[in-house]
């Protein structure tokens, strides 16, 4: 078996291993202590993460709520 093929597998276990870690955290419900966030907003900021931002600061809450309204 070549390294490169060697490789190829390890990285696709790893790949697997993160997924099955991630199915496994969410199985057994780890929760935030403080609570958990509306599904709304999660969706809302991973579609903003999606998007090339063009250096967009703030420097206070309330121009962060600003800028994801």
């Amino acid at each position: 078996m070549s390294t490169k093929t060697i490789e190829k597998q390890l990285n696709n276990l790893n790949q697997q291993m993160t997924m099955l870690r991630s199915v496994v955290i969410s199985v057994i419900g780890e929760k935030d202590p403080e609570g958990e966030y509306r599904p709304e907003f999660v969706s809302h900021i991973l579609k903003l993460m999606g998007q090339k931002q063009s250096g967009v600061r703030f420097s206070s809450p309330a121009d962060f709520l600003k800028i994801i309204s």
